[in-house]
């Protein structure tokens, strides 16, 4: 087996799991330290005793590597692949099977562990038909927010890896952008006219109160450009960076405008956001709305994450037809409004 291969695969599995950053950084740093080395070097350094002392292989490292060398599975990558082998969430198979890309994910970039080609990789695994890249926008500092320059430059190469796998998956260009205090988005227009996919988010001042907050987000939906209503609320329900509580709006009015307008509202997978809750995917479909089941990944292992949004679509009694990612590429590219591809 390639170790290269299998250790970037073990970072996926741990992903999945949401193993800690540390324990997952070790394999990819491995992987790409000796990604660099020609394969009969590689096994010459394992040999003589090299390889284990070189800065950034560690033990369980250095024996799924050289286990890898020796024609073999590695042990720890083969206990991965038997535990992965169970869902992560029950209840939604029947749709998962149904969907066919997703439409927010994030790499290093911004603030994701990867590059863009790990997560075209990635996609391409699960047998995604199109993979979006959303990272984040300039207001984002935190997050290393893309200027329009480093944008610009993002679309060349996610064009030349287009090129380079033959769309497969096809990966859109997008980008998750500020809703910005004053409802604007926070990318220049003709910027974001030149993008697959525009998810629009409130990241700041989550504590507004109902109105203000009521008003920034109509603005952020009424705007020509925007496709997807990225996690509605921001709450956070569990997971590292403890909890918060959703933010408070009029429902009503935001998922009449989100109708009015065709953006769809992101039924967003993560397990530590689990955005929107039950009762306002409820008010959603009511409204008339379209859904989007979508990772928010920001790293390839939690691409996996599309289970957990199909589990909570299905217990909601969202109609696979509403569903945009359940849409294949020539009909989503429709509703986009692009010609690209």
């Amino acid at each position: 087996m390639n170790p290269v291969d299998a250790l970037n695969e073990i970072a996926f599995w741990l992903e999945r799991e949401l193993a800690p950053t540390f324990k997952v950084q070790a394999f990819r740093r491995a992987a790409a330290i000796i990604g660099e080395v020609p394969a009969d070097e590689l096994a010459e350094r394992a040999g003589d005793g090299r390889l284990k002392r070189t800065k950034g292989i560690g033990d369980r490292t250095y024996t799924v590597i050289t286990q890898a060398l020796g024609g073999e599975v590695p042990e720890y990558l083969a206990d991965l692949r038997a535990r992965g082998a169970n869902p992560l969430a029950e209840g939604g198979e029947a749709l998962l099977a149904k969907l066919r890309g997703d439409l927010h994910s994030h790499t290093d970039w911004s603030d994701g562990g990867t590059s863009i080609e790990l997560m075209a990789q990635a996609a391409r695994a699960l047998g995604r038909e199109y993979q979006a890249i959303t990272d984040h926008s300039p207001s984002l500092r935190v997050a290393n927010g893309l200027s329009p320059e480093r944008l610009t430059e993002q679309l060349g190469i996610i064009d030349e890896l287009d090129a380079a796998t033959d769309g497969s998956p096809q990966l859109l260009t997008g980008i998750e952008v500020d809703i910005l205090e004053d409802g604007t988005l926070d990318q220049t227009p003709e910027l974001l006219a030149r993008l697959d996919v525009v998810v629009a988010s409130v990241h700041s001042k989550l504590r507004s109160d109902r109105a203000t907050m009521t008003r920034r987000m109509l603005g952020g939906i009424r705007d020509p450009q925007t496709n997807v209503l990225g996690h509605v609320t921001g709450r956070l329900v569990q997971g590292g960076r403890g909890t918060r509580p959703p933010s408070e709006f009029d429902a009503e009015r935001v998922f009449a405008a989100c109708a009015e307008n065709d953006v769809a509202v992101e039924i967003n997978s993560r397990p530590e956001r689990q955005d929107p809750p039950d009762d306002l995917i409820g008010l959603a479909l009511e409204a008339g709305c379209l859904f989007s089941i979508d990772t928010d990944a920001h790293a390839p292992g939690q691409l996996d994450f599309l289970q957990y949004g199909a589990a909570r679509a299905v217990a909601n009694g969202v109609p696979d037809e509403r569903i945009v990612t359940t849409w294949p590429l020539e009909k989503l590219r429709g509703w986009l409004g692009t010609t690209k591809g």
